[in-house]
């Protein structure tokens, strides 16, 4: 097993690297801080996590890029970013300072001081999070604000009241319904502990364990990198809940093999995309939106991530299938000399147990702030229980920084998102885009399915995972409830539909990412991810037309029907338009395979049964004869 080394940094620092790496390591200790002694309220909590993540932003993120512009223009924009960031500290201080028992802020409005300081904040937000996540997230809230000022001058059909700076302010900043609301929560408590804990994950050395634990089980068989990455990133991203910190990660190891093998550059990156924006919905962490996905369902996180598990290794099933098929169409071979699973084990078991402490903790329904930071600790004692996986210290204050680096996106993305779940509960549009959903559909679920889709695929273009999840859910749950989809079924397929936004042209940033590394084309590397990563939308049709979720009024016999009818859709589907099992097939045998499965797509155990036992007469059929896949 290679020597622990730390991770490579998320951001680029410029000039300002100690400046940078101090305040994020204090915004770490307090996390930590809050975490263990809890004794900030949301109030006063919130605005000072956002505080520091603003001003990271500002200081991380240039105006303008040094290099790209002239001097006396690129220190001009440094003096502007850090005006920006001492206003947003000033903010982060006058909201933890309010005194939210004098309602005298209710009946009279807010003081001029309060309201300046509000409005400066929803700037600085808006433009940290161009900065970090792009210019769609931005815009998107600026449309809702809008349509919550201006709403009154709409046709009735979509004409809300119109709220003035006053109410708009005091709604989304002096309250926990917009900005401080239920997505900041979440990322600034659960999510940022997970986050931290994968950043030690890396600079422990137990990020690349896992690496090569995946090399040790696959490497040698049919296109064994390939597959190795697909292991790799779902044991890598459930932990971590990054699919692009996890294409980077595993995929500079990764993606090399597998075009030495043979693949193509775009399949390469394809490949560890697809595998990567998996590793979002494999427990035990699943990203930060599961997190979000509890707050808004009431439910305990611990039933989230047990219905989770069977859809999630369907997934990858899916996945490893199509990179199979690939292999067999490009006559690829496994590795040679590869480490046997034992040995790799033996030399970094330890590492297993803060992954299984944290799962246990998790089923047993601790606070999952609480079993992130027992993780964390886990991972740095596992790392110093062995002699030879010993780190230095310098290393694990670079874990500390990196893990506050890598929450900026996510907690600016999840502010942002809160102005726009504040906006639609202050209007009430959600209701209106409900029944809009409902009249287009036809009445159909299968219309709604595919719109929900189509709408999550759009979003993607321009919004993480994160905010895409929460900017749909609260559009499209209310409508699958109204075709009898119950409300953690329905979440579930939101949050799986919102993962598309990592493998979907023209904007795919996982593929991306990927392509960086293998030198290809993003455009190819994203449509290749996009055909592997084929189970975000086939597995959430199954969860809404069949028992896939096991749930209490559900028999085992429902459940067992529903995983075989779902394992027989993805062969059925794969290996029909790939026109391969163990043999080439013809017209005919790809066209039936198709039939199938559709048919699995029907809520009747008889059909599915009937089409499963086809299926396995077809594949019996095929696997003896002596006609090879590959010439």
């Amino acid at each position: 097993m290679q020597q622990p080394e730390a991770v490579k940094e998320p951001v680029k620092l410029g000039g300002f690297d100690y400046l940078i790496g101090a305040i994020a390591v204090a915004l770490t200790l307090f996390q930590i801080w809050q975490g263990l002694a809890a004794q900030l309220s949301a109030p006063v909590f919130l605005p000072i996590h956002l505080s520091f993540v603003l001003v990271l932003i500002f200081l991380v993120k240039p105006s303008f890029k040094k290099g790209s512009a002239s001097q006396g223009l690129y220190l001009a924009g440094r003096c502007f970013d850090f005006g920006c960031a001492l206003v947003a500290a000033w903010a982060g201080y006058r909201l933890s300072h309010f005194d939210y028992d004098d309602l005298s802020f209710l009946l009279d409005g807010l003081g001029n001081v309060d309201l300046y300081t509000g409005a400066a904040l929803i700037v600085l937000l808006l433009e940290a999070t161009r900065r970090t996540v792009g210019w769609v997230m931005s815009l998107i809230a600026i449309i809702f604000l809008a349509y919550a000022i201006w709403g009154n001058l709409l046709p009735d059909e979509f004409a809300s009241k119109g709220f003035d700076l006053q109410e708009l302010i005091r709604f989304h900043i002096f309250s926990t319904n917009g900005v401080f609301g239920a997505p900041l929560a979440i990322s600034a408590g659960v999510v940022f502990v997970f986050v931290l804990f994968g950043a030690l994950l890396q600079v422990t050395g137990a990020g690349q364990f896992f690496i090569d634990c995946a090399f040790a089980v696959a490497g040698r068989y049919r296109g064994g990198p390939a597959k190795a990455s697909v292991l790799a990133s779902a044991a890598l991203g459930s932990i971590s809940g990054s699919a692009i910190a996890n294409t980077v990660t595993t995929g500079a190891l990764t993606i090399p093999m597998m075009k030495k093998l043979g693949y193509k550059p775009e399949q390469a990156a394809g490949i560890e995309a697809a595998a990567s924006t998996g590793g979002q919905i494999m427990p035990p962490v699943m990203g930060a939106g599961a997190f979000v996905m509890a707050q808004f369902t009431g439910l305990p996180y611990s039933e989230i991530l047990l219905v989770s598990i069977a859809p999630a290794i369907l997934y990858f099933f899916c996945t490893l299938l199509y990179v199979h098929l690939m292999a067999c169409k490009l006559g690829l071979k496994g590795m040679d000399n590869v480490e046997k699973v034992r040995v790799v084990v033996k030399q970094g078991w330890h590492y297993l147990v803060p992954l299984i402490l944290i799962t246990v903790l998790l089923l047993m329904s601790y606070s999952p702030v609480l079993v992130g930071l027992a993780g964390c600790l886990a991972i740095v004692l596992a790392a110093f229980s062995r002699r030879k996986t010993w780190v230095k210290f310098s290393a694990l204050i670079a874990g500390l920084r990196d893990g506050a680096l890598m929450i900026l996106p996510i907690s600016a993305a999840c502010a942002t998102a809160g102005l726009v779940v504040g906006v639609v509960g202050q209007t009430g549009i959600g209701l209106q885009f409900t029944q809009a959903l409902l009249a287009l559909s036809g009445g159909y679920l299968w219309g709604a399915f595919i719109l929900i889709a189509l709408a999550a695929v759009v979003l993607g273009m321009g919004l993480p995972v994160t905010a895409a999840y929460i900017v749909l859910s609260i559009m499209a749950v209310p409508a699958l409830n109204e075709f009898g989809v119950p409300i953690l079924s329905a979440h579930l397929i939101v949050f799986w539909l919102s993962q598309t936004s990592n493998v979907t042209p023209p904007i795919a940033l996982a593929a991306f990412a990927g392509a960086g590394i293998a030198g290809a084309s993003p455009m190819k590397a994203s449509l290749q991810a996009f055909k592997l990563a084929f189970g975000f939308f086939i597995i959430p049709l199954m969860m809404a037309y069949s028992g896939l979720l096991w749930r209490a009024d559900e028999t085992a016999f429902d459940f067992i029907v529903a995983i075989s009818a779902t394992i027989g859709l993805i062969i059925a589907f794969a290996c029909g338009i790939e026109g391969l099992l163990a043999n080439r097939l013809n017209l005919v045998v790809r066209a039936v395979l198709l039939v199938i499965a559709a048919l699995m797509l029907v809520h009747s155990p008889v059909l599915r049964i009937g089409a499963l036992i086809v299926l396995a007469a077809i594949i019996l059929w095929d696997w003896r004869r002596k006609v090879p896949a590959v010439a």
